[in-house]
């Protein structure tokens, strides 16, 4: 199955510039699946978004479809886009 996964500017320098690119995962998928095939490729942006232990580096949020997900063992439906959002901070 193919999904759109939408990444923040930031990571646009490992997808070519891309804000949404597409994926292709065997379904059914989890967040797993899609990330791994996400690094595969582009190289680099899992360890952008998963930390050494597997979970979510903590100034990023990841949304399948319109729900925040806890971790990567979270379910992608078919039709469903996974949205990475990274944190601001400032003052």
């Amino acid at each position: 199955m193919m999904v759109r996964v939408r990444l923040p500017t930031h990571l646009h320098q490992y997808s070519g510039g891309l804000a949404d690119v597409q994926v292709d995962c065997a379904a059914p998928a989890t967040l797993v699946e899609v990330l791994a095939a996400l690094d595969a490729r582009w190289p680099g942006v899992r360890h952008r978004l998963i930390d050494e232990q597997d979970g979510i580096r903590r100034h990023i949020r990841i949304f399948v479809g319109s729900a925040a997900v806890p971790d990567i063992a979270a379910p992608v439906g078919e039709g469903e886009d996974v949205m990475i959002v990274a944190a601001l901070s400032g003052g």
